[in-house]
């Protein structure tokens, strides 16, 4: 458990809150669900309509990969479409969610294992936007991207989970957004509209009954998991952002699942909610 004493000089932002936020890890799968209305976007929405309204969100996105740790800090991130191939309709998005310069600052100060990078060219890539737009529509509360360091393993982003706990107190929502299954390469088209390979189902149900009986260690081990885990995590940055969500569960607190289904053969949509 943080010990909330040692962050004290870093309390001058928001505010302690009674409750701590809830954490969620989202299966993000294709850009589209960002403007289509479906069975996984309609649950994101849902689900901003069950937790607390946060003061801010922080999202920790498999498409900002990098060499060291940075986190947004302009007043306004910019909508980045880092996709191709899709409807002009997705590239016409603008999500004009401001920023905050000043939580970033705290967030940076409270990573201690790390120097953190106040960035100011990024924005909120389609990781981010494509969720948060659907559970938020208007727009009207703060968001972050914390990037994920490249050059670091699953137990290394799971323990630096843990130095954010604060935020959790101040309503910050911390939104880890990826796809614990995801191996593009190896899609079918026929499979799009829902199914997947025997082998994607076989590791995905491992994943959760790993995460549902808090056995977080072989999760960070997961190259340990057998030949379907390495075809589910061919490459790890989607599957990274679910180490944050589980580093910052604290003890007793209730785990549960949603948008439980795989997609196109090699991708499931299987998100977590923790609180």
């Amino acid at each position: 458990m943080t010990n909330l004493s040692q962050f004290k000089t870093f309390t001058s932002g928001l505010p302690i809150q009674e409750n701590v936020m809830p954490v969620l890890f989202v299966g993000h799968g294709s850009p589209m669900n960002g403007i289509e209305d479906n069975e996984f976007s309609a649950k994101w929405a849902s689900m901003a309509q069950n937790i607390p309204l946060p003061t801010a969100v922080l999202v920790v996105s498999a498409h900002w990969f990098t060499k060291g740790t940075h986190i947004t800090a302009m007043d306004f991130p910019k909508t980045i479409h880092d996709f191709g191939g899709f409807p002009q309709e997705l590239f016409d998005v603008d999500y004009p969610a401001a920023g905050n310069p000043e939580l970033a600052t705290e967030t940076a100060s409270l990573i201690q294992s790390t120097h953190v990078g106040l960035d100011h060219d990024w924005g909120l890539d389609h990781g981010a936007w494509t969720v948060v737009r659907r559970m938020y529509p208007e727009a009207n509360i703060p968001v972050l991207q914390l990037s994920i360091d490249y050059t670091k393993d699953a137990r290394y982003h799971y323990e630096l989970a843990k130095e954010l706990q604060l935020l959790r107190k101040k309503g910050v929502l911390i939104l880890g957004s990826g796809n614990m299954v995801h191996n593009l390469r190896m899609m079918s088209w026929a499979m799009i509209n829902g199914g997947g390979y025997d082998w994607a189902l076989q590791m995905n149900d491992k994943f959760k009954s790993l995460i549902l009986n808090n056995e977080h260690q072989p999760l960070m081990n997961y190259q340990s998991l057998g030949k379907e885990a390495m075809l589910a995590i061919p490459t790890p940055e989607h599957y990274l952002p679910l180490m944050y969500t589980l580093g910052l569960k604290n003890d007793n607190e209730e785990i549960s699942l949603f948008n439980d289904k795989a997609v196109g053969g090699s991708l499931t949509m299987t998100s977590v909610k923790v609180g």
